[in-house]
């Protein structure tokens, strides 16, 4: 089966909210979303799945329209700040400096607080695996985040560093998985559909 993992468009940044942060998309964000749909609405695709996050779920939005789908949630492809009251686009962080972004520089697990990384990428991980498993010969769409993809590309590759394979918004990641259980990262990152709307993640 092939996975095509998308990450959502640009958010809008949200702080200290009563209650967890869960951004909409921006105007760019929602233009990404578009383009998204357009680069993958003449694939035969046989599902499409997203992050209970409003962010993920309005990246996929065009897609599912432009096809006529359902989209189908999948509670553990959630990002790991889905308890955060703060969300801050990393470029905005990145473009203010300061002690803020030399301490993620430093150490970017920082940037997650106390949340447990290894046990969320052991729920990434078997999230993705699920959606495997049950899609024997098809084609899946997931919409979702950077660290879930990020945790997901590093247990498949045995890759050392979950940083080191970057995930810019509504970039594209396709992974073939074989039912003898081999996994094939076909391509990390498509971002050539964006055109001009294309935002590097720092």
């Amino acid at each position: 089966m092939e996975l095509i993992i998308v990450r959502h468009g640009r958010p809008n940044r949200v702080e200290g909210v009563d209650g967890t942060a869960d951004p909409s998309l921006t105007d760019v964000g929602l233009e990404q979303a578009n383009a998204v749909a357009d680069y993958l609405s003449d694939r035969n695709i046989d599902l499409i799945v997203s992050s209970p996050m409003l962010r993920a779920r309005q990246t996929a939005q065009p897609l599912v329209e432009k096809l006529g789908m359902d989209l189908v949630i999948v509670d553990d492809l959630v990002e790991i700040d889905k308890d955060s009251d703060t969300y801050l686009p990393m470029e905005e962080v990145k473009a203010k400096g300061g002690d803020e972004w030399q301490a993620i520089v430093d150490d970017p697990d920082s940037m997650h607080g106390d949340v447990d990384i290894e046990a969320f990428a052991d729920r990434v991980y078997r999230a993705f695996e699920q959606i495997i498993a049950d899609n024997s010969g098809k084609t899946v769409v997931a919409f979702c985040h950077a660290m879930v993809t990020m945790c997901y590309l590093q247990r498949t590759l045995g890759y050392g560093d979950r940083y080191g394979l970057r995930i810019d918004y509504a970039s594209i990641t396709r992974i073939q998985a074989s039912r003898a259980g081999v996994r094939s990262v076909r391509s990390v990152n498509e971002t050539m559909h964006l055109g001009n709307k294309v935002i590097i993640t720092p």
